[in-house]
């Protein structure tokens, strides 16, 4: 592990310190950086995944096993990032190991339905408990695109209800920018927890409104949970114009035994899930009321087609229904999320003792950091702005990641973390240390400004 020298770390400004810090990165991972030049060679950037991302060039990973992670260069990190919530697995668990290759020796591209994905269907049914059907896709990103595609098929209305600061998968994305690539629905963009605004919209729209899509914790826009009164609102209104209210879990399904809607008691019409359901495979599923999700029945003569080579591909059906089946029970999920809120008390405790200006948001198993005080209830409570305020939190953001992974600590830069099984205790607490450091060593330089 890469041990953290405080020694060598210049705090006379932000600039210089992120300086130091980048130079010493390239320093310690130059297997890394030759990675990254060769990769430019065939990728734009050397990316073929935004999110994976960050200057002055990413960490090639080699291998990874239970809590570890290991990159080219030989250096081991305690992931803390945990495939931004599809690894909950942790990393070559023997038990999804041993499923995924005994769906190999029977064959892949069966062409046909298999001996997994059957089980894997009334399994989730029976667990998450807005859903009476469902059906596979193979991301988180398409099982949005058909829920919301089934909802205006369904409903015969075009409109979408979205959130500001929102991310529902590759095109959709509804951040402070934008994003030039959504697919070309008809959006109507609320704010996330105002529950007067967002009525006022339906009610101006319902007449053309098919859909509300929703993170009943936004994940990717910084672990804002939603309110629970904000959720029921949606529920009752959507109900009242027959509008399809849509919880994408994709991430959130994580948080309890029955995802959020079953700790928050409101229930959609429709719910998308992708992450972790794959046992570390590629996965995507959406599903619903039964009168909605009737229309892709084959057998009905007016049946939604619903094609897709790998739907139920063989590795993401006996992962998914193992890791569901068997690791990850209704137990399981209660003992994660419990330790991941202590946790979350856990690193607020350290900010606390420091009086230093961040905060820590989410539920459960998927947490971020915030250089801020301000409270965070939508969004845009995260958007400076000022340019100047901007750049200075992406700096600490660049600061803390670098910091952090010198200190053989992996998360995303942005801020987030998600919790996998193997996670304990002596990990949590090397992670609260490190920050106690940082806000230790770089603490003039939070408050400067």
């Amino acid at each position: 592990m890469v041990q953290t020298a405080s020694a060598d770390r210049s705090n006379s400004d932000l600039a210089s310190s992120l300086a130091a810090a980048e130079e010493r990165y390239r320093a310690e991972n130059p297997k890394s950086a030759a990675r990254a030049e060769e990769a430019a060679r065939a990728m734009p950037g050397g990316n073929t995944r935004t999110v994976t991302h960050y200057t002055p060039y990413p960490l090639t990973i080699a291998s990874g096993r239970g809590a570890t992670i290991t990159d080219i260069d030989g250096h081991l990190y305690t992931d803390f990032l945990g495939e931004y919530t599809a690894g909950l697995y942790g990393h070559s668990d023997p038990r999804l190991v041993k499923a995924v290759t005994e769906a190999v020796e029977a064959g892949v591209g069966l062409g046909g339905p298999n001996r997994y994905d059957a089980e894997l269907a009334q399994l989730m049914c029976a667990r998450f408990p807005s859903v009476d059907l469902l059906r596979f896709c193979n991301s988180g990103t398409e099982a949005n695109l058909f829920a919301l595609s089934a909802a205006r098929a369904f409903t015969g209305r075009a409109k979408v209800m979205a959130f500001a600061g929102g991310y529902h998968g590759g095109v959709f994305y509804f951040g402070q920018a934008g994003s030039p690539i959504n697919a070309p629905f008809p959006f109507v963009l609320s704010s996330y927890n105002d529950i007067d605004g967002t009525v006022a919209l339906i009610e101006e729209h319902a007449g053309d409104l098919a859909a509300i899509i929703v993170e009943p914790m936004m994940g990717s826009a910084g672990a804002i949970p939603a309110d629970r009164e904000f959720l029921e609102a949606l529920r009752e209104r959507s109900a009242a114009h027959g509008v399809i209210l849509i919880f994408d879990e994709v991430m959130t399904s994580r948080l309890g035994p029955g995802g959020l809607q079953g700790k928050t008691g409101v229930m959609p019409d429709m719910t998308s899930f992708g992450k972790y359901l794959g046992g570390g495979m590629t996965f995507g599923a959406f599903g619903g009321r039964r009168d909605i999700m009737s229309m892709f029945d084959p057998y009905s003569p007016n049946a939604v087609s619903h094609p897709g080579t790998f739907n139920n591909n063989v590795l993401s059906m006996a992962a998914g229904l193992v890791g569901l089946r068997d690791i990850f029970t209704p137990d399981a999920a209660e003992a994660l999320n419990a330790r991941g809120d202590r946790f979350r008390d856990q690193l607020g405790a350290v900010i606390a003792r420091h009086d230093a200006p961040m905060q820590v948001t989410g539920i459960g198993s998927i947490l971020a950091l915030h250089f801020q005080r301000a409270p965070i209830r939508r969004p845009q409570d995260t958007w400076p702005a000022d340019r100047e305020t901007a750049a200075r939190r992406d700096d600490l953001r660049k600061l803390l990641h670098l910091d952090l992974i010198a200190s053989g600590i992996y998360m995303a830069r942005r801020g987030f973390i998600s919790l996998s099984l193997p996670l304990g205790q002596p990990d949590f607490d090397r992670f609260a240390e490190a920050l106690d450091e940082f806000l230790t060593v770089r603490g003039d330089l939070l408050d400067a400004g």
